[in-house]
């Protein structure tokens, strides 16, 4: 119990801070990609490490920060999103519910960093967030995307939501699978409680989006959720 509450004490005050200091780095002319790598990335690690959390990593090989890319990641706890920015080695901006930018501190730390909302239940509003995506990746930007649309209650990879999918035929850019496998067993959805241990993040070989149509999207869909599956325990 002791362990619980000291934890999740020392993740609410240390991320207040690290909002802060995402809100002031723009002052002094600090840019998204700044923000990412000088507040988000050390925001993650210190995280992962204080929570006595070893993750094991492959496939850095596949990544190439100088090409945008979406990288399509299952999402199996909230440890995802530090995992992610501790060790994909690439300025990405998350695509995310347009709720979360709406949380004080954290919303505001969010824009200046370059993530992009999106509003679910409002079809007009999603595509506009989608146009901006898909213009933020012309103009060399990398997104990462959860296609499953929220968190596994168990760590089987659920079905995928079509608007990703939308995104990167829109953008013509490639997609990047990555598995996350084990962060369940950290923190279940549902719970604050924190666990010791480790799991592995694995980043697959870039799919080729070249002759990808709209009509098409089923099938990108499926072979990415297989790209995904097979990495995962049966």
């Amino acid at each position: 119990m002791l362990r619980y509450i000291t934890l999740n004490a020392f993740i609410g005050l240390f991320s207040v801070f690290m909002c802060l200091w995402a809100l002031v780095i723009p002052i002094f002319g600090g840019s998204g990609q700044t923000v990412h790598f000088r507040c988000a990335v050390p925001w993650a690690k210190v995280i992962l490490k204080v929570c006595g959390i070893r993750v094991a990593v492959r496939g850095r090989e596949n990544v190439n920060p100088e090409i945008p890319r979406i990288y399509m990641c299952n999402h199996q706890s909230f440890f995802d999103i530090w995992t992610l920015l501790a060790f994909l080695p690439v300025d990405f901006k998350f695509i995310l519910k347009q709720e979360l930018m709406k949380i004080p501190l954290l919303g505001p730390a969010m824009t200046h960093a370059g993530y992009i909302g999106i509003e679910r239940d409002d079809p007009r509003k999603a595509v506009k967030s989608i146009a901006l995506a898909a213009k933020r990746i012309k103009g060399g930007a990398s997104v990462l995307i959860f296609p499953e649309g929220t968190r596994s209650v168990d760590g089987r990879l659920q079905s995928f939501k079509r608007g990703g999918f939308n995104l990167a035929i829109k953008s013509g850019c490639d997609i990047v699978p990555v598995v996350i496998n084990g962060s369940h067993r950290i923190a279940t959805k549902g719970s604050l409680r924190i666990n010791k241990g480790s799991y592995s993040l694995y980043i697959g070989n870039p799919i080729s989006l070249s002759g990808y149509r709209k009509k098409d999207t089923p099938r990108l869909m499926d072979m990415v959720h297989q790209a995904i599956s097979d990495k995962l325990p049966g």
